[in-house]
């Protein structure tokens, strides 16, 4: 509630409205203006929504015109929420995008709604008459708003501002979108461009990329640092020749140092022969770790000069003097080091700005530091995915897109704006940096290469396998659930054994998947075989640590391969089952414990000097004190009367030697007195007989309980052994890796090329099979991989394992230079976690100088749950294609399996709250009927029951003392999509594709509505129009201080018509397929429009499928009709002269107006259906005034038009490619004024 004005309040506001009350905001306190007769307002400064007291502000009114009402569409209130939605006309169905609820429109209802009375909400504008409504104006809108898919995505490419050097040995490509922009004009000259022109050893790319990167490094950025410059050229192209050139280039101006830093120590000698290559052989190389941490320049050592070679694990490795090799590198460069700093594959300093809740990497801090340490260094980042998501660039602090002189003060900041803009934002970054001169990015042609994926379904057996694997799992987690809550005393305890539960059920269930594989592999590789083909195999995990255990427990000889899923099952068990503490058993030595533990807790003797008695001063054993403690012989006198002291029972003197005294309670005894009396002195350790009934007392209770604890230790260690064994008795697929080998031949015929020192084999004499060491007298550890690619680059295997450990920079292509230059057929096992990882394993076999392309197979099951590892993946090659190549469509085409985006986790949560019937059902269920309530019923009870067995649905019976129900799911559950996927695999198949299956209908739903709504995130589109033409000169509005780049704002004139003529030819060649039907044709609207009715040529194209072209605005590139649809709106011409009438009449009528009509509500700027109009493009440089856009742009009336859309233009006549931001002509006037522009804006 706002506060009212109290004693003491400021002076009227100044400039307030005649009779405004003057309130305090109760949020910010803020002073404000508050017009008469409002009662309801909103804070501008602090956004809190607020409310008069009663009796305050005199009369109420009504509020204000809500904002954000688009008059192109339908005003609606949500049924539950009650907000005010803009619903586009015939959109029947959607969801709020305030509460989520899904909701239905019903005309008729809609009609009375509006004509019963006045408007419930102000601002709401009804349609003059809903039967009025243009369908076909709605068609359009949606259409336009969609647009239409690139056709070409790969350009030719060669340097466009440089005729220096050789063609490339291989045909190179970039994306479309990058071929539009240009680079900065050259002006570094080459120093060894004479060498390198007459030896050929640069391509003409190679010499391009010297230039502008040593152009780069002659500018500061604004914080002083030297600028920095990113080679982002696709997997074989040859960054590594690349490197060479700088580095002999930097070596010819004095720079005699160089710090090389990669992925694997092997790839030294790769850079040896680069540099040999280049002609620099007498640029030395130095390996770091064979080298001692002590300086490198002191006697002991002796560099001076040259490279240092090191890892990245190098980077970040230490002595046992706690000498680190950054300190060691930092002291051999020296603070004003200026030679070149090489950040070679620089992927693997990503996760320096990780995911909330994560820490960054070791790798990725270190990166960041020495950068920082040596501000005047030339740094080179160099990799095919070097940023394969926007937050794995927080690394690249020299490429100057963050920090001082942008607009973006922090690299947090730059994020914030990429996540909201999308992919069209990403999308933006490369061609910017490519723009100022910072970034290159060319792949190898991919025209030869064949991509496909493959669905591999699983056996019986296998299936069998599964589904018997995934009812153990959720009956262990029943049992360790019980034990843990019977066992575990700590929380500690039981939080890390769900951590390793999880994480061990994640790791079981891909290698089940993997090893249900292993039969379309197999098969796949033996066809490549019987071809003339050979096959290379990649995977990541190798299983060599289950293996290595296995050995450990069982010796080198084994009766099988190793169950990879089985030993994992037998560790987690093994290592973490909850068992209670051992307890220890009673001995006969603890009745004498008993005693002196009670004698040293008893209380002090209380003894006499002569007959007056004194108490000493007693201290407990285990407290220390500074005081003296008095003894026995402390208290001796020489006074007789000290040899005498009292009995305990009859109070009685005697003298001290004839008294018994009790070595528990320490009590005195005349003999008479202890029952039964005694006849002799006891020895000195004698127990009174009421501590010993006491002490066998405690002992009898002590074994009770002692035997009730071995009792339940016992029970539950057999509890543990009765699952170990039930483990064992599983049927669980071999190791992967091991069972190809074995099948393809075995390691004779296979070549291994992974980072596992050892392998199991089949014996050569009996069964079983045999652990051995992969290397061997003649081969090293270290050279073994080298070893098997030279085998297989010889033909003497033509079958390759790698993994990525082992096959980081190995070159695996059919290149002209080896024996074996079959066609390599790359199947894919396991698809790797990370898109980066992806490329990079993909780039073995797709190299320059290859003879041939390679086939590329990726295979998964048909089980829903491993399309949480196809959805990591298919996610990162989205944004990797967009941001280091321009455009995402040139990633891979797994799209399809893109679960994890921002409609993916709206549908997790929407089929959450649906399962627990917090929600009404998105749509009907797999398998059910909307007709059979109780189907539904049926399977929302065993949806539930299955998110409850893996964990996502807790609290099921009860929760904090009651009741729950329904159970609940974890907020940061709700929205995890990978979480999802990857629990599903722990259900038996046919429920687990079931669930999927649903939750997937739900995400088509969310897609399909926000395709219709205008929300969808399309990246580039292409404007496709029968005539596009550059209007006048383009206006430069912002130039870049450095680079001299420059934002640019392009107007076309685009006719987007089709004429008679063109129409009926087309119509004319599709009658002339023998396929054609009688539905093909020209079709009118049923409707008629202001008089008149449009018109249409609907081509059928597939099965009940119509392509749909329009006088006005040509083909529908976004979508094809159903028959069904295009009867129901349409009826077929049977008079072409009619057809050609109408077509005529709307192609000229649509010159100069919408499909609105003159009254059009936004007048001049509205496009729906406008043949001819005017389409403004901001190129160039779009990231220092993406600020001054995205505020123009909110101000939009269309929905569609506020959010950032990146469209790609190209001239028909005098062909010019144009790449840049889509303003709407609303727009222009605003944009142009906050960019400073000093021309007339109307000019």
């Amino acid at each position: 509630m706002a506060q009212p004005p109290i004693a003491g309040a400021p002076p009227p506001i100044a400039g307030a409205p005649p009779g405004s009350c003057q309130i305090r905001c109760a949020g910010c306190h803020w002073m404000l203006a508050v017009a008469p007769g409002m009662a309801e307002f909103v804070c501008p400064k602090c956004q809190l929504p607020q409310m008069l007291p009663a009796g305050v502000g005199g009369a109420r009114r009504a509020a204000p015109q809500a904002q954000g009402i688009d008059p192109t569409k339908i005003q609606i209130p949500c049924a539950r929420c009650k907000a005010v939605l803009n619903v586009p006309h015939g959109l029947a169905r959607f969801n709020c995008p305030q509460c989520g609820v899904d909701l239905a429109v019903d005309l008729n209802k809609l009609h009375q709604f509006f004509s019963s009375g006045p408007l419930p909400f102000p601002g709401m504008t009804p349609p003059e008459s809903l039967e009025e409504v243009d369908e076909v104006a709605v068609d359009v809108e949606r259409e336009e708003d969609e647009r239409g898919p690139v056709a070409e995505t790969f350009m030719d490419y060669r340097p466009s501002k440089l005729s220096l050097g050789e063609p490339h040995p291989d045909p190179i490509v970039e994306t479309s979108s990058l071929s539009a922009v240009q680079p900065p004009e050259p002006s570094y000259d080459l120093q060894i461009l004479k060498q390198i022109e007459s030896s050929k050893r640069l391509s003409c790319l190679q010499i391009e990329t010297l230039v502008y990167a040593c152009q780069r490094h002659n500018h500061h950025l604004p914080n002083g640092s030297r600028a920095g410059f990113f080679i982002g050229d696709g997997a074989g192209v040859g960054k590594g020749r690349t490197i060479a050139g700088l580095i002999w280039e930097n070596w010819q101006h004095g720079r005699h140092k160089a710090v090389w830093i990669s992925v694997g120590s092997d790839l030294k000698f790769d850079a040896r022969r680069d540099l040999d290559d280049v002609g620099a052989t007498a640029v030395e190389v130095h390996a770091l770790n064979k080298l001692p941490y002590s300086k490198l320049d002191s006697k002991a050592v002796g560099i001076k000069e040259g490279v240092i070679f090191l890892t990245y694990s190098s980077l970040i490795a230490s002595s046992d003097k706690s000498r680190t090799r950054l300190q060691q590198l930092l002291q051999w460069c020296g603070s004003e080091y200026d030679c070149l700093l090489i950040f070679d594959e620089c992927h693997k300093a990503k996760n320096l700005i990780p995911e909330s809740g994560s820490q960054p990497t070791r790798t990725g801090e270190a990166v960041l530091e020495i950068q920082a340490r040596l501000p005047e260094a030339r740094v080179i980042y160099c990799s095919a995915t070097g940023a394969s998501e926007p937050r794995n660039m927080g690394y690249m602090v020299r490429l100057g897109l963050w920090g001082l002189g942008t607009c973006f003060p922090k690299f947090h900041d730059f994020l914030g704006v990429l996540d909201k803009g999308g992919v069209g934002a990403l999308e933006l970054v490369a061609m910017d940096m490519k723009a100022r001169g910072m970034y290159v990015c060319r792949n190898l042609s991919y025209k030869g290469t064949d991509f496909e994926v493959i669905e591999a379904p699983l056996e019986d057996k296998m299936m069998s396998m599964y589904n018997k694997a995934a009812e153990f799992w959720t009956e262990l987690r029943a049992e360790l659930l019980c034990a843990s809550a019977f066992y575990s005393e700590e929380k500690s305890t039981s939080g890390q054994l769900w951590r390793l539960y999880w994480a061990s059920h994640q790791r079981f269930f891909q290698h089940m998947c993997m090893s249900a594989k292993v039969p379309a592999v197999v098969k796949l590789a033996k066809q490549a075989l019987i071809e003339n083909k050979c096959a290379v195999i990649g995977l990541q995990s190798t299983g060599e640590a289950r293996t290595e255990e296995a050995v450990s427990k069982y010796g080198i000889e084994l009766d099988d391969f190793v169950s990879g899923p089985k030993e994992l099952l037998l560790k987690l068990v093994e290592e973490n089952y909850p068992l209670p503490p051992e307890p220890e058993s009673l001995s006969g030595d603890d009745s004498d414990k008993v005693s002196r533990k009670k004698r040293r807790n008893s209380s002090p003797n209380i003894q006499s000097r002569g007959r007056t008695r004194k108490a000493t001063k007693w201290v407990p054993a285990d407290i220390e004190s500074d005081e003296e403690i008095l003894t026995d012989s402390d208290l001796v006198s020489s006074d007789s009367d000290s040899e005498f002291q009292i009995c305990d029972v009859c109070n009685a003197e005697e003298e001290r030697n004839k008294l018994a005294r009790c070595s528990s309670c320490g009590q005195l005894f005349h003999l008479s007195c202890v029952v039964p009396p005694l006849s002799d002195l006891p020895p000195v350790e004698w127990v009174c007989p009421p501590c010993k009934e006491k002490t066998d007392k405690y002992l009898l209770e002590k074994q009770s309980y002692v035997a009730d604890l071995l009792n339940r230790y016992e029970a539950a260690k057999d509890r543990k052994l009765k699952i170990l064994e039930i483990v064992r008795s599983l049927e669980l697929p071999n190791n992967p890796l091991d069972d190809i080998i074995d099948q393809l031949g075995g390691p004779d015929n296979v070549a291994e090329i992974t980072g596992r020192r050892g392998m199991l084999v089949r014996a050569s004499v009996g069964r079983g099979v045999i652990y051995q060491q992969r290397s061997s007298k003649e081969v090293t550890m270290e050279m073994v991989n080298m070893h098997e690619k030279q085998q297989f680059l010889d033909g003497k295997k033509l079958v390759a394992v790698i993994s990525e450990a082992g096959s980081a920079g190995v070159s695996l292509h059919a290149d002209r230079r080896a024996i074996n230059q079959k066609r390599r057929v790359h199947i894919t096992l396991e698809l790797p976690w990370s898109a980066d990882r992806a490329i990079q394993q993909f780039g073995r076999t797709h190299r320059s100088n290859q003879a041939c392309a390679p086939e590329y197979r990726l295979i998964f099951t048909n089980l829903g749950g491993e399309r949480r590892f196809a959805s990591t993946v298919a996610k990162r090659l989205e944004t990797l294609g967009a941001l280091t190549q321009g455009d995402r469509r040139a990633g891979l085409s797994l799209s399809e399996y893109n679960y994890d985006s921002k409609h993916g986790k709206k549908a997790l949560m929407m089929m959450y709250k649906g399962i627990l019937e917090q929600d009404p059902l998105p749509i009907v269920p797999p398998g059910c009927s909307s007709e059979k309530p109780a189907s539904i019923q049926e399977f929302l009870a065993k949806a539930k029951a299955a998110l409850v067995s893996v964990g996502l649905v807790r609290d099921t019976t009860t929760g904090n003392g009651k009741d729950i129900g329904k159970g609940r799911i974890a907020d940061s559950d709700m929205h995890d999509v990978g979480r999802f996927l990857n629990r599903l695999l722990g259900l038996p198949i046919y429920f687990q594709n079931r669930l999927f299956e649903f939750f997937s209908g739900i995400l088509d739903l969310l897609v399909s509505n926000a395709r219709k709504e205008g929300h969808f995130d399309f990246g580039i589109v292409d404007i496709k129009a029968s005539i596009i033409e550059l209007r006048g000169q383009a206006k430069t509005v912002h130039v870049d201080q450095m680079t001299g780049a420059s934002t640019v704002l392009f107007t076309f004139t685009i006719d987007r018509g089709i004429k008679w003529e063109f129409a009926k030819s087309l119509l004319e060649e599709k009658e002339k397929d023998e396929a054609s039907t009688a539905n093909n044709g020209f079709y009118e609207s049923w409707r008629e429009w202001m008089g008149r009715r449009h018109f249409v040529l609907a081509l059928e194209s597939s099965s009940e499928m119509f392509k749909i072209f329009r006088p006005a605005v040509g083909e529908a590139l976004s979508r094809e009709m159903p028959y069904s649809e295009l009867k129901n709106k349409y009826r077929k011409v049977s008079s072409i002269e009619k057809a050609h009438a109408g077509w005529e009449e709307e192609y000229n009528i649509s010159s100069g107006q919408c499909m609105h009509g003159p009254k059009c509500k936004l007048g001049a700027h509205c496009t729906v259906g406008k043949r001819v109009q005017e389409l403004n493009v901001l190129g160039g440089l779009i990231l220092p005034v993406w600020g001054t856009i995205e505020k123009a742009l909110s101000k939009q009336a269309r929905e569609s038009y506020k959010r950032i859309r990146v469209v790609r233009v190209e001239t028909t006549v005098d062909p010019k490619r144009v790449v840049g931001l889509l303003i709407p002509n609303a727009a222009v006037r605003t944009v142009l004024q906050d960019l400073s522009w000093v021309e007339n804006i109307d000019e």
